[in-house]
Formats: C-alpha cells, sequence, structure tokens
C-alpha cells in the first residue's frame, strides 16, 4: 500500500456545510471538490449540487467527504469508510477478496472514470473499506 488510510467521511447533504467547517476548523484547505453534477456519468437534478467527491488538506492531513448518492441513507456505519490506495492489481484484488471473505461486496472491483480500479466493501467486522489503485 502507498499510504496510511485516509478517512473518507460521508454526509446526507451536508458535505459542502461539513467542508467549510473542516476548513476552517483545521485552517485546512479544501481540493478536489467535483459534485455529482460535473460527474462522468448520469445522476438525478436533485444531485447536482451535492458533493461526490472532496478532500480536507493541510500537511499531512487529509480527509475525503461525500454526500451519499440520492436513494442510499445515511446510516451509522456507512457514514465512514477507510481507503487504502493501493500499488499493484494483485494487491487490490487480494485484499478485495479476504476483505469480502464473511463480509460483502458493496461495489464490486471495476474500473473507473477517475482513472483507477476501484472496489468497495464491508468486512465481517461492519468496516467500510475503499480500495483504489489509480492507473
Amino acid at each position: 500500500m502507498k499510504h496510511q488510510v485516509t478517512p473518507y467521511l460521508m454526509f446526507d447533504g451536508q458535505a459542502k456545510e461539513a467542508l467549510a467547517f473542516y476548513e476552517d476548523i483545521f485552517q485546512a484547505e479544501i481540493a478536489d471538490l467535483q459534485t455529482y453534477g460535473e460527474a462522468d456519468f448520469p445522476t438525478p437534478e436533485e444531485a447536482d449540487d451535492l458533493v461526490l467527491h472532496a478532500k480536507i488538506k493541510k500537511g499531512h492531513l487529509l480527509i475525503m467527504v461525500s454526500d451519499t448518492f440520492p436513494g442510499n441513507p445515511l446510516a451509522a456505519g456507512n457514514n465512514v469508510s477507510l481507503v487504502l490506495e493501493c500499488e499493484s492489481e494483485a494487491e487490490i484484488r487480494s485484499l478485495y477478496d479476504s476483505l469480502c471473505a464473511k463480509g460483502s461486496s458493496l461495489m464490486e472491483l471495476q474500473d473507473t472514470f477517475w482513472g483507477a480500479k476501484y472496489g468497495k466493501v464491508r468486512d465481517r467486522f461492519g468496516v467500510q473499506w475503499d480500495l483504489n489503485l489509480t492507473k
């Protein structure tokens, strides 16, 4: 793995408000803000202004932030996931298969519009993992 685990916080329409809050309290910078309306896949019109992905950065501090997709309500357990940036196809496949064992796949391992191989799993303890391999 390339880096340490990165927390990914999910919100139910309050991601922009949370970003402004964290930007202020951490004296950090909002980076890579993209809304669902700017995405390269079809989204409902009511999602256009919701945050698809953004980062809060300051020095070594990195927190990723997103709003949930309409129709996928926020619930305890899906509001935080841990992101692992993988270094090879073999590594991402091994992690995906191992974390899915006695757990579940939330998004099959696949190529994405952001130029990565990605999969999302919930392990047997209920922890959600985002596995990413930038190509």
